[in-house]
C-alpha cells in the first residue's frame, strides 16, 4: 500500500469518526474533525499550522474550535523547548472520563433489567396458581450476563489505558 492510499483512508477515517463524534458528543464538525486527527495523527501532538492544514479550513475556524475544546477539556497543548509553536493533544483524562460514562451506562442498563429479572420471576411464582402466561427468563439472563461482562471488560479497558499512561 502506497502513502498516497494511506492519506485517503485515513481522510476517510477522519471523516467517519468526526461525523460520529459530532453527534456523540454534540460538538461542531471542525472541533470533530479537531478530535479525529488527533486521534489518528499518530504524533503526540499536532501543531496549529498542522491542523490549518490537514482539516483545510480556517485559522480563525480551528482557533475558535481548540478554544472550545481546551474550555470543554477534551484537549490541552504543550510546548517544547526552544519552539514558539503550540502543540495540541488529547486530554488523557478525556479518554478516562469517555471509559467511566460507557461504564456508568451499561451499569444503568444492568440495574434496571435486574429488577425486570426479578419482577418477571415473581410474576412467573403468581402465575403457577393463574392463569397468566409465563415469562421466558433466557433472554434476560443473558442480557444480564452480556452487561456483566461488558462493564468487566470496560474497566479492564480503563485499567490497562490509566497504567499504560500512568495517570
Amino acid at each position: 500500500m502506497e502513502l498516497k492510499e494511506l492519506d485517503k483512508e485515513k481522510a476517510q477515517l477522519t471523516e467517519k469518526l468526526g461525523v460520529l463524534m459530532e453527534r456523540k458528543y454534540k460538538l461542531a464538525p471542525v472541533a470533530a474533525r479537531i478530535l479525529s486527527t488527533l486521534i489518528l495523527s499518530g504524533k503526540p501532538g499536532l501543531s496549529f499550522d498542522e491542523l490549518v492544514k490537514q482539516l483545510q479550513a480556517s485559522k480563525s475556524t480551528v482557533s475558535t474550535n481548540l478554544e472550545h475544546l481546551q474550555k470543554i477539556k477534551r484537549i490541552e497543548y504543550f510546548t517544547m523547548p526552544g519552539d514558539r509553536k503550540r502543540y495540541f493533544k488529547l486530554n488523557a483524562n478525556f479518554t478516562v472520563e469517555v471509559i467511566d460514562e460507557m461504564i456508568n451506562a451499561w451499569e444503568t442498563e444492568k440495574s434496571v433489567n435486574q429488577e425486570i429479572l426479578q419482577y418477571k420471576e415473581k410474576r412467573n411464582t403468581y402465575n403457577l396458581d393463574h392463569d397468566l402466561p409465563l415469562f421466558d427468563l433466557d433472554f434476560q439472563k443473558n442480557l444480564l450476563v452480556f452487561l456483566e461482562e461488558t462493564t468487566a471488560a470496560l474497566k479492564k479497558l480503563k485499567t490497562n489505558f490509566i497504567n499504560k499512561k500512568g495517570l
